[in-house]
């Protein structure tokens, strides 16, 4: 039986404002905010980019890190997307786009 993957996510907007939260199915859970289908601040914000994550393999310590993640001041969350995206692109940016049906030439 696989495992299941869990995921401590960071959500921002042009602001840059910041949410955190956790998940089983990152995927989903990106294009639900980006639907914005997700009540609450992500929504009345429009935090539509995923700017960082983190997989975890227990939920234990998937659910304890997000709530270390939402102790922190804004400082040190900014300072931890910043290593790793100091650009603070999208990283869930080409996970939606559909493939151009290719044409074909017809003689």
């Amino acid at each position: 039986m696989p495992k299941t993957t869990y995921f401590v996510y960071m959500m921002s907007n042009q602001s840059k404002m910041i949410y955190v939260g956790v998940t089983n199915s990152l995927k989903n859970r990106v294009a639900q905010h980006k639907k914005k289908l997700v009540p609450g601040f992500t929504q009345r914000y429009n935090l539509f980019k995923l700017v960082h994550y983190e997989m975890f393999l227990d939920i234990r310590l998937a659910i304890t890190r997000e709530k270390q993640l939402k102790g922190w001041l804004r400082s040190k969350k900014v300072a931890l997307i910043v290593e790793k995206n100091p650009e603070w692109n999208d990283l869930a940016a080409d996970w939606y786009k559909i493939e151009p049906k290719r044409q074909t030439l017809s003689s």
